[in-house]
């Protein structure tokens, strides 16, 4: 097996921040009554025809094998006692902000992963302190005492050991690996826990008899690469505890919008116009909330056949405000070469064209109802 010259930064002090069941949690939290019941996020397949995917849920409903992703009728089948909830994006967004909040007191090295997980770089800090755990738990208290809600941390000197440390106990756990231990720790994870490797690369891992880190570590890099190419030469630094990449405080939104399946379709032009100007009213309002401003605007049509169409035009003026942004979805739409008879199952409006300078959350909002 050829060997590599590898530079493996082991100075930093990185922390994985990830909320326990976050959207279950807030709706929990502001309706005690919902508490030690299994808790869905989406909304109820009664209502919808079976249609609808798991946004997240509560761990009472993991109990019952629920999990994001998962379709709302199959989560209805495996637990019909379930709480469905729509789920509050605008509310999410909000808490969110205040989690953020409070990792802006020890660190300005924020990098958001999601709504609702966070790495933070501690090496050097707010509080001068020269331990990440410390701080780690500090965030977990002041999350717990103030805004009633729990997180999971993972702590070590790089963001794919942290990411995977933060998973390793939850709910409210805190898992420290030093350097020292990272390959140890490495090596006794099945690979599917390792971020990244997915359903795709799962079988294909197994196929070559990697089914542990310590297959990975073993593993000849050249045969990873020529296999999966970069990525396979990544998972198998990674699999020896070497990923530098820096936490970067700073990501561009490439797009705002917002999509929305409909149990009964829609015919008449007038009722798919006016679900448009619901839709860029929830645009606009995410929008608002994060200060952008943009001159695309992308409307999405699915028929009933799944047979999608998608439209954008560029617009001279930026557009924020829910009126300008109605009449401009729903100008494109008069643009369409719409079939009534077709009947549409999914609209979706989507702003982007923010320019250069904006600095938000590193994921698009592309939120599914």
């Amino acid at each position: 097996m050829l060997t590599f010259p590898l530079i493996n930064d082991t100075s930093r002090k990185i922390i994985h921040i990830d909320m326990d069941a976050f959207f279950a949690a807030v709706e929990i939290r502001d309706n005690p009554k919902l508490k030690g019941k299994p808790v869905v996020i989406a909304r109820n397949p009664l209502e919808t025809g079976g249609r609808g995917v798991v946004s997240t849920c509560s761990y009472e409903a993991r109990t019952y094998g629920i999990h994001s992703a998962m379709s709302s009728k199959e989560a209805y089948d495996l637990c019909p006692q379930a709480v469905f909830i729509s789920g509050n994006y605008e509310k999410y967004i909000q808490v969110s902000k205040q989690v953020r909040a409070i990792f802006a007191r020890y660190t300005e090295k924020i990098e958001a992963a999601s709504i609702d997980e966070a790495y933070l770089d501690v090496t050097e800090n707010k509080i001068h302190s020269k331990s990440a755990v410390k701080i780690a738990k500090l965030i977990q208290h002041d999350i717990f005492t103030e805004l009633h809600l729990t997180c999971s941390a993972g702590v070590s000197y790089n963001k794919f050991l942290a990411k995977i440390a933060s998973d390793y106990e939850k709910p409210h756990g805190l898992t420290l690996v030093m350097p020292e231990e990272a390959k140890d720790f490495l090596a006794k994870l099945p690979i599917e826990k390792f971020h990244g490797v997915g359903k795709a690369t799962l079988p294909k891992l197994q196929a070559l008899g990697i089914t542990t880190g310590k297959d990975l570590q073993n593993s000849d890099p050249l045969v990873l690469a020529e296999r999966f190419g970069v990525y396979g030469w990544y998972l198998y630094l990674k699999a020896n505890g070497i990923h530098n990449s820096k936490v970067i405080n700073s990501r561009k939104r490439k797009s705002v919008g917002k999509e929305r399946t409909y149990g009964k379709l829609l015919y008449l032009p007038d009722d798919i116009k006016g679900e448009l100007a619901r839709l860029s009213e929830r645009v606009a309002k995410s929008l608002q909330s994060h200060e952008l401003q943009g001159n695309i605007v992308i409307l999405k049509l699915r028929y009933s056949d799944f047979t999608t169409l998608t439209k954008r035009k560029t617009y001279s003026e930026k557009i924020e405000q829910a009126e300008k942004l109605t009449l401009a979805a729903q100008e494109i739409f008069g643009e369409l070469d719409y079939e009534e008879s077709q009947g549409v199952r999914l609209l979706g409006v989507t702003v982007s064209g923010f320019g250069p300078t904006e600095e938000v959350l590193d994921r698009q909002w592309i939120e599914m109802e």
